[in-house]
């Protein structure tokens, strides 16, 4: 493993210092650095196995990545709104943010979901909402990410059946929905359903899209709440790339084929300051996961071995201390993230981390990503940084310290022994001790926070969230409930149950339950009743 220590000198006598991962990086590199390095094995052609110089073979020279704004807070009317600016904006595709009810499966109006309505995304109860949410909005001209995990299912029901109703067939239909669960039980917190039925699940969602909606990314397996917990950038990549295999041993042990679900996987990253190591990090992700797809699952297509991602800025790294600073951190992650081959980007905005961004901030974080695209030369090649002697040995380097994480996790079992061993988790809080003790003595530099600080901060005039959404949002679901069938609903649930207890796909039933006007917490407890909840070893 990586050593520890600050800096060290180099056979040649020149000092190097660590990269956020623990390795070296040395103020010169020789061709000498990248002895018996082969362009045709590391390398290989853009578009060509293994993929280390992109996924596509003309990248951003015949269009730039997808500009993807994550949005979503309060109502699904303000958020509708925010929506159609961002469109209006320039903006090619939308993320969705939920609130923490709708994303542990609690509609708003019951007892735990108290004082969280509407706080950190949009509120979504039913059908009503998600038509309201993307109403005037043509789901086959959009592109829609959703930032959801356990009920990531429901989600997506929801969504084609506002599709349906807009005309729009769900073949017609692109987008992502995270629907990474282990990662919650790494990183994150909001899983409901132990690990075994919520693997049954995610496969559910790949044989269902594959279908009935065949263009839908059916799964964004992320690093990024990782990285938000402490992850260096080798953690990142090798415990989201552990998760994938278990996606896919998964998928392929309830009878899937490979290549019939493998090309529709995704993943999510973090783009980080440090921007040459996070660019050799993507580059070796690449690398990595062709070789494991190819030489592990036997994938043939293509499609199958491609690593695409998606990559937010870092909203760990921005301050509430002096705030306009962090929009020279968001372009430089976004560099980063584009010089690395992301398929679409969000760019955080400059006030995120005082409170929900302001409409201003959230339009120049877009275009912060429109003046890389457009006023850069960035996307006039593909992969800049090729046969960049630092970049290449990062790359190297970073692939064999993932190797070796990877292959710890593999000897726990792989992903989910190694998470019930609280492997992962005890490694990146580690990491994030490490990394906040830098900080507090001064060796970790945090600009205008523990160096080049003010000794008072200009106010600053955030957005408010409206505090009557909760009572907004329970006379809404009173409403529903006085008028829909109850014994429609009741019988709906009752498949629900019956699916899961079975072998069955539950979200065909899950479908006819929310056209029903059945409600995502009411849903979310049919799955409840019969999978029970997870409670954490250290819960305990």
């Amino acid at each position: 493993m990586p050593s520890d220590r600050a800096s060290a000198q180099t056979p040649a006598g020149e000092p190097e210092s660590l990269s956020e991962s623990g390795l070296p990086i040395r103020p010169v590199y020789r061709p000498a650095d990248l002895d018996g390095w082969d362009p045709r094995v590391q390398l290989g052609e853009p578009g060509g196995y293994p993929y280390t110089r992109g996924v596509y073979p003309t990248m951003y020279t015949g269009r730039p990545w997808t500009m993807r704004q994550y949005a979503g807070f309060g109502t699904a009317a303000e958020s509708n709104k925010r929506y159609q600016q961002l469109i209006a904006a320039g903006s090619t595709g939308l993320s969705v943010a939920f609130d923490l009810p709708t994303q542990m499966g609690y509609d708003s109006d019951e007892p735990i979901a108290h004082g969280e309505v509407g706080k950190v995304g949009v509120a979504i109860d039913s059908i009503e909402d998600m038509r309201t949410l993307f109403g005037g909005i043509p789901l086959d001209k959009v592109s829609t990410s959703m930032t959801i995990n356990a009920p990531a299912a429901i989600l997506l029901l929801l969504y084609q059946l506002v599709g349906e109703e807009q005309g729009v067939a769900p073949a017609a239909l692109t987008g992502t929905i995270q629907n990474d669960i282990l990662k919650e039980y790494i990183a994150r917190g909001t899983y409901i359903y132990p690990p075994a039925p919520s693997l049954r699940l995610v496969s559910d969602v790949f044989a269902y899209c594959n279908r009935e909606i065949p263009r839908w990314n059916t799964i964004s397996i992320s690093g990024y709440h990782m990285a938000e917990a402490g992850a260096t950038p080798a953690q990142e990549i090798a415990f989201t790339l552990a998760d994938a295999v278990a996606y896919v041993r998964a998928a392929v042990e309830s009878g899937l084929d490979v290549d019939k679900f493998a090309p529709r996987l995704s993943f999510f990253f973090v783009a980080r300051t440090t921007l040459l190591e996070e660019v050799a990090k993507f580059r070796a992700a690449r690398r990595i996961w062709s070789r494991v797809m190819r030489e592990e699952f036997g994938a043939k297509d293509p499609k199958s071995q491609m690593l695409r991602f998606h990559t937010q800025t870092a909203g760990v790294q921005l301050t509430a201390q002096q705030p306009e600073v962090n929009m020279v951190r968001v372009a430089l992650q976004a560099l980063g993230a584009v010089l690395g081959g992301t398929q679409s980007l969000h760019t955080n905005s400059f006030d995120e981390a005082i409170a929900l961004p302001t409409e201003k901030a959230a339009r120049l974080a877009l275009r912060t990503q429109q003046v890389i695209a457009y006023e850069t030369d960035v996307t006039k090649t593909v992969d800049p940084f090729a046969g960049s002697y630092v970049v290449e040995k990062l790359t190297d380097d970073l692939e064999a310290e993932i190797g070796t994480l990877m292959r710890r996790v593999e000897e726990l079992g792989g992903a989910v022994a190694a998470i019930e061993h609280g492997f992962q988790k005890a490694e990146i809080e580690r990491s994030a001790y490490r990394f906040a003790q830098e900080i507090d003595g001064g060796r970790r530099v945090v600009v205008g926070v523990n160096r080049f600080a003010l000794d008072s901060e200009e106010p600053y005039e955030p957005l408010q969230v409206d505090p009557t959404i909760e009572l907004q949002q329970a006379d809404r679901l009173a409403k529903l409930r006085a008028d829909r069938s109850q014994h429609d609903v009741d019988r709906a649930l009752d498949e629900v149950k019956r699916a899961a207890s079975s072998t069955d796909n539950v979200l065909y039933p899950m479908r006819e339950a929310l056209r029903m006007r059945a409600t995502v917490g009411e849903v979310s407890h049919a799955l409840r009743n019969v999978w029970g909840t997870y409670v954490p070893r250290d819960a305990f």
